[in-house]
């Protein structure tokens, strides 16, 4: 079975804790990651999630690298066509512009089930393609 890597950091507090928007994300995160299993397994490819935490200090010199998403190796927005914006967030990330995403006209915080769904997909169906070897070349 094929697998389809999702990676998700996020920051996590000295104390343990995490952001709303961060907490939000995770939770959608889980829910597409579950309906990505069930919808790609009858076409033997498997996602995978794989959490990564930044500390304080890495946070502090790009808070932008928190609530990221990579899928198949590249980010989310590369595979929507996104791009990344930042806003205030909550005690939790202090004076720091958390990440946010731009789809259309519309700015997320916390990156919703359907964006992510979105993502895998055309990440997966990249997984389904021929490889270079047996595509037929121009003229040919």
């Amino acid at each position: 079975m094929r697998t389809l890597p999702i990676v998700w950091q996020r920051l996590v507090s000295s104390e343990g804790k995490t952001c709303v928007r961060c907490d939000a994300s995770h939770q959608e995160l889980l829910r597409a990651v579950s309906k990505l299993k069930e919808a790609l397994n009858p076409l033997g490819i498997e996602p995978t999630l794989e959490t990564r935490e930044l500390d304080e200090a890495s946070f502090k010199v790009n808070p932008s690298e928190s609530n990221r998403v990579w899928i198949a190796g590249s980010p989310m927005e590369a595979w929507l066509g996104a791009g990344v914006g930042s806003s205030r967030c909550c005690a939790v990330c202090g004076e720091s512009e958390c990440r946010t995403i731009k789809v259309g006209g519309s700015e997320f915080e916390a990156i919703p089930e359907h964006l992510l769904l979105s993502a895998a997909l055309v990440a997966a169906s990249r997984l389904l393609a021929p490889t270079s070897e047996t595509q037929p070349r121009p003229g040919g």
